[in-house]
């Protein structure tokens, strides 16, 4: 089994990962996250690809030789307009009066980097999940509560499924782990594909 190194500092990420029993390293990324993409499905899977390689060359010619590199990438969008993490506490309640009552998309992209064999160009899987999310309507009061909480500042949408945001969320589509940040589910069946 190759070594895995997750290429975030998301706490979100790390449990989910440790949820299918893997060994891992956490080594985040610290490439500049910019894409010329206009699609969310192609931003995060193209961040991800960034976050993922910038791991990649850091490591030594042995590393590199017995390593698998993850990175991920996760946005909310409403109509196509992208929502990532808040800048402040006055975006985090614009971000969150906008998708109270809607519908909006979480996109998370995933980029696997393995090299197989000695010399080789590294091997690249790269896919993206997307969650429909439905959240009730709440008053400019609640929301304004729940982002004094300070919970949403380091949250794609502004708000954290697994936590307090929870109690505004009337359903969802798809994969829940990927609302929170990291399809594991798909992940795993990748990496088992990926090993072979």
């Amino acid at each position: 089994m190759n070594k895995i190194i997750l290429a975030s500092a998301s706490p979100r990420r790390r449990e989910l990962l440790q949820q299918l029993g893997l060994e891992f390293e956490i080594r985040p990324s610290e490439a500049q996250e910019k894409t010329k993409s206009k699609e969310p499905s192609q931003i995060v899977t193209e961040l991800s690809e960034i976050k993922a390689q910038d791991i990649y060359e850091r490591l030594s010619e042995e590393e590199r030789a017995s390593s698998m590199v993850i990175g991920a990438d996760t946005v909310v969008a409403l109509n196509d307009r992208i929502m990532g993490k808040p800048k402040d506490y006055k975006e985090a309640v614009q971000m969150l009066l906008s998708l109270q009552g809607n519908t909006h998309q979480v996109y998370t992209g995933v980029t696997l980097l393995l090299r197989k064999g000695p010399g080789k160009v590294p091997s690249k899987i790269s896919f993206y999940e997307k969650t429909d999310v439905t959240m009730y309507p709440a008053s400019r009061e609640e929301i304004e509560a729940y982002v004094s909480t300070g919970e949403p500042m380091d949250k794609a949408g502004a708000y954290g499924i697994q936590g307090r945001g929870a109690a505004f969320i009337k359903e969802i589509h798809g994969d829940y782990n990927n609302v929170v940040g990291l399809p594991i589910g798909r992940l795993y069946q990748e990496m088992k594909r990926y090993q072979c």
